[in-house]
């Protein structure tokens, strides 16, 4: 009979590195052996295993320890913890912008009359719930000893304009009649909408509106249509301005004979657009075609309806471009870039030309200071230059940190233009000779066509490989 003192000559215990786990082994494989339930237990609690003791193989191996000699056998078993659900933010309308893409039928053709739901709401409607996040569940370790958990986050409401809260701050409503639209940083809004039952003309002259704007007919040549949140245009749009901080959406196409342009805050979508003039700081979404137009996106231009087709002009995107066809057969003069923030090169020139500024402000005050230092170490400092002096010293402090600041915008911009990872050029079908793709600094021209290729940038040049 085996002693619960020489239980250490034959067993081993070993915890699992979680301590959610204990597994018993033996060390010496003797058929002699022998041991009680209670003696095992003690024997496991001298090993600060005091949780989750498995008795139904604790009976097993006093009854058949020959069974266990040559495995690793788990004795104990922890409760691992729960970590808590993040909370999050419910919305009474699905605000998927992507629910209200035009229908593509098998035909080619385009129908548009999901466009039409907007998401309107009235005043004292609820937009939004807050769901509270949960609290995690500590865990046991074999040992008896706690294993904290992690709570969930808690989420919370971004707000724009015309929304209010509830006084527990657990909802969200809608504070005036309107449309409910994301802007940037993804703030919930609710804009009045300005709508127009026809064509913008001139029996409507040019529209500025702080809301969005729903236009149920075409935008002709020469007119402007501005507006804070949304536009939307069940129709088509000539050689006009349009200009908005939201996004713009068009059921028909841009037919704008190099007149005007389209500028949106967020993304444009449209059928197609000819000799045209587009700027989107997120996506430009075509379904058909691209022809003889510019088109610069952040971030992604996408043409990949039926027709799916890219000939002439330039398409810039910070991302990619995605098209069924690229040029055609005559080899008409196409060029497209990703890689290229447009804004981006523009604010850093901007920031550089701030900290040359900024420097040379600094070496001037500092110059000053010095020269009042020296005064006042010789007491022949006046009240007056007393002022000058700590009005120099805040100047030359903010002066300092603004220079830091940019400094560090400065290389965020820089590495930001330099990441080429996400930068592709895809052609689904087709991609003809005459076609110039330009990522970053570099450039590659098409001589021949080339089908289902994806052009992207790998160890300092562009490379050809298979679509997929």
């Amino acid at each position: 009979m085996t002693t619960t003192e020489n239980l250490q000559h034959y067993l081993v215990i070993q915890q699992s590195p979680d301590k959610l786990a204990a597994y018993l082994t033996f060390n010496v494989a003797d058929d002699n052996f022998s041991c009680t339930a209670e003696q095992l237990d003690d024997f496991l609690k001298s090993h600060g295993i005091k949780y989750g003791v498995m008795r139904d193989v604790i009976d097993q191996l006093v009854k058949l320890p020959s069974r266990y000699f040559h495995s690793q056998t788990l004795i104990a078993k922890g409760d691992a913890p729960v970590s808590g659900e993040d909370g999050y933010i419910r919305f009474a309308y699905d605000m998927n912008e992507g629910e209200y893409q035009p229908l593509e039928l098998e035909s080619g053709k385009v129908d548009f009359k999901e466009v039409t739901q907007l998401k309107n709401v009235k005043r004292g409607q609820l937009i939004a719930e807050k769901v509270k996040a949960t609290l995690g569940k500590d865990g046991t370790a074999v040992t008896g000893e706690p294993i904290p958990s992690r709570n969930g986050k808690e989420a919370y409401f971004k707000l724009g304009k015309n929304v209010v809260l509830n006084p527990e701050q657990t909802a969200m409503y809608a504070a005036i009649d309107g449309l409910i639209a994301m802007t940037d940083k993804a703030k919930v809004n609710v804009f009045p909408v300005f709508e127009v039952n026809g064509d913008v003309d001139y029996k409507v002259g040019n529209i500025d509106f702080v809301g969005n704007v729903v236009i149920r007919g075409n935008v002709l040549t020469g007119f402007k249509v501005k507006a804070a949140g949304d536009i939307r245009v069940i129709g088509g749009v000539e050689g006009a301005v349009m200009e908005t901080d939201g996004s713009i959406e068009i059921t028909g196409g841009v037919l704008a004979t190099n007149k005007g342009y389209i500028k949106a805050g967020k993304n444009v979508k449209c059928s197609f657009i000819q000799d045209g003039n587009v700027t989107a700081a997120d996506d430009v979404i075509v379904s058909q075609s691209i022809m003889h137009s510019q088109v610069r996106a952040g971030r992604n231009v996408l043409c990949t309806g039926t027709k799916g087709l890219v000939v002439g002009g330039s398409i810039q995107a910070g991302e990619r471009v995605v098209a069924r066809t690229i040029g055609n057969t005559m080899s008409t003069a196409t060029v497209i870039e990703v890689g290229v923030r447009p804004e981006l090169r523009s604010e850093l020139l901007e920031r550089r030309g701030q900290i040359k500024q900024l420097s040379e402000n600094l070496d001037k005050s500092e110059k000053a200071l010095a020269l009042l230092d020296q005064m006042a170490a010789a007491g022949q400092l006046p009240p007056d230059r007393m002022a000058m002096r700590v009005k120099l010293g805040s100047t030359k402090r903010a002066s300092i940190e603004e220079i830091a600041v940019n400094k560090e915008r400065v290389l965020e911009i820089e590495k930001s233009l330099e990441d080429m990872e996400r930068a592709k050029v895809d052609a689904v079908n087709i991609v003809y000779g005459g076609t110039k793709i330009v990522i970053g600094r570099n450039t590659r021209f098409i001589k021949e066509g080339m089908q289902r290729v994806s052009f992207r940038y790998a160890d300092g040049d562009i490379v050809i490989a298979p679509y997929i």
